[in-house]
């Protein structure tokens, strides 16, 4: 994008790509508690999609919109550093993110405190909520589950596409095989995927996502095969609250709300099989 200063002395350019490592950071700080590698991965969605506000060359905000494919962007990575908040800087450090986009569909999950503004001022509508699930890892392992590294990534990128508003194969290899990751799957009889999910190191425990799954019981075998890789851990599972099987069984499990968002979209909610999403890939990404 072009870069220039405005008299104020306020200018949004794009991220470098080292300078998404010090987003993520900005999340930790806010409570979000992302992955240890998280970073890198997201750059690899979209190089040109993370933004940094700078007041006086001094970095005071970020926020992300990556957009997926022509008719798709999704929003995240969103902070602005509290001594500048309510000052104007935010509404036009998300211009900037806006304009990337352009004509895209636009989702984010938005923070309980935000999500009135992101309805009024950028015309989000709420598709549902998500509930931030937190469990202690461990058990034994299921049988019929599979390293996902034995599975063919076309497959597994077409499958991860049913399950998402647009095909993420840039980002998904670059998920799949980050530092401290790893991956399972249960295919069917016919060799098709049944289902799928990652466990990766945060800065605080583990999180599991995504989680998809044909069937809850699927679902569950795979969520058993990723927590025992953080024996003792503290393990996150985003769930969609739609989703009254994932609820039911992270509370038949132990696990406890900690944490919540709100699914949002500036156009049309997206048709996706929510009672196959057991777990979100990523509050930043989507």
């Amino acid at each position: 994008m072009r870069n220039s200063v405005s008299s104020d002395g306020f200018l949004v350019r794009t991220m470098r790509q080292e300078e998404v490592r010090v987003a993520v950071d900005w999340a930790e700080q806010e409570g979000w508690n992302p992955g240890i590698h998280d970073a890198e991965a997201f750059y690899a969605a979209d190089p040109e999609g993370f933004f940094v506000a700078e007041l006086d060359g001094e970095p005071i905000g970020s926020v992300s919109v990556v957009n997926y494919d022509e008719a798709f962007a999704f929003a995240g990575l969103y902070v602005v550093m509290p001594e500048y908040r309510d000052r104007g800087y935010g509404s036009r450090l998300c211009a900037a993110g806006w304009s990337h986009a352009g004509g895209r569909n636009i989702g984010a999950d938005g923070v309980v405190e935000m999500q009135e503004k992101y309805r009024t001022r950028s015309g989000f509508t709420l598709a549902y909520r998500s509930i931030r699930f937190e469990g202690t890892g461990g058990g034994s392992e299921p049988e019929g589950t599979v390293d996902l590294a034995l599975v063919p990534f076309e497959r597994l990128a077409a499958y991860d596409a049913r399950h998402f508003p647009a095909p993420r194969p840039r980002f998904l290899e670059a998920w799949i095989r980050q530092e401290g990751s790893l991956g399972r799957a249960v295919l069917a009889d016919d060799g098709e995927i049944a289902g799928y999910g990652v466990i990766r190191k945060c800065r605080n425990g583990y999180k599991i996502g995504p989680l998809f799954a044909d069937t809850p019981g699927i679902a569950e075998d795979i969520f058993f095969a990723l927590s025992l890789q953080a024996p003792g851990e503290p393990v996150y599972l985003d769930t969609p609250e739609p989703n009254a099987a994932a609820v039911a069984f992270a509370r038949r499990h132990g696990m406890v709300p900690v944490f919540e968002t709100a699914r949002i979209y500036t156009k049309a909610i997206p048709d996706l099989p929510l009672g196959e999403i057991f777990g979100v890939t990523s509050f930043e990404l989507g």
